[in-house]
């Protein structure tokens, strides 16, 4: 095609959309109504729920509290309360007060901070991980390898502390 002709075919594409939307404008000066479809438009946006942003915590963690005696806090997603049983290749977190707790883990890594009281043991299963554990003020973190049973906390202290679990990370 030659420049002329794309010049031409290119001025009648723009004027045609020119010509578009000056059929929908409605002209300053003018009293006519704007038209039902766009007054629609406009109210239905008005209606819509606004920017959600994620701040991470842990979704239904007043629930969770009152039923398991856990505290769920933060995390990316990437850790998950599961039932224990429920699948395999789950972490298993032991606790005096708890018996056994378990999550779920996926993709390359993940973290989840959370109070479990009484933690003296954890089975990891296809992720390695490293627990930070409190007990009276000190903090100790703990590095385990995928699928290894480790004892922590209390089972481990020389003076035999309750441990509390306050942050798991995973990687693989």
């Amino acid at each position: 095609m030659s420049l002329i002709r794309r010049i031409l075919v290119t001025s009648s594409i723009v004027a045609a959309g020119a010509a578009a939307v000056a059929a929908i404008v409605v002209p300053a000066n003018s009293t006519a109504q704007p038209r039902a479809d766009v007054t629609e438009v406009v109210a239905a946006a008005d209606e819509q729920p606004g920017h959600m942003v994620e701040d991470f915590n842990y979704p239904g963690a007043a629930q969770i509290l009152k039923d398991k005696g856990i505290i769920l806090k933060r995390g990316d997603g990437h850790i998950t309360l599961a039932e224990c049983g429920s699948a395999s290749g789950l972490m298993e977190i032991y606790s005096r007060q708890n018996a056994s707790i378990c999550f779920r883990t996926t993709g390359t890594s993940g973290y989840l901070t959370m109070e479990i009281p009484s933690v003296f043991g954890v089975k990891t299963s296809g992720m390695d991980a490293d627990l930070k554990l409190t007990a009276e003020g000190e903090s100790t973190t703990v590095q385990i390898d995928k699928d290894t049973y480790e004892p922590v906390g209390e089972t481990v202290d020389p003076e035999g502390r309750e441990h509390v679990l306050v942050e798991i990370r995973t990687s693989k």
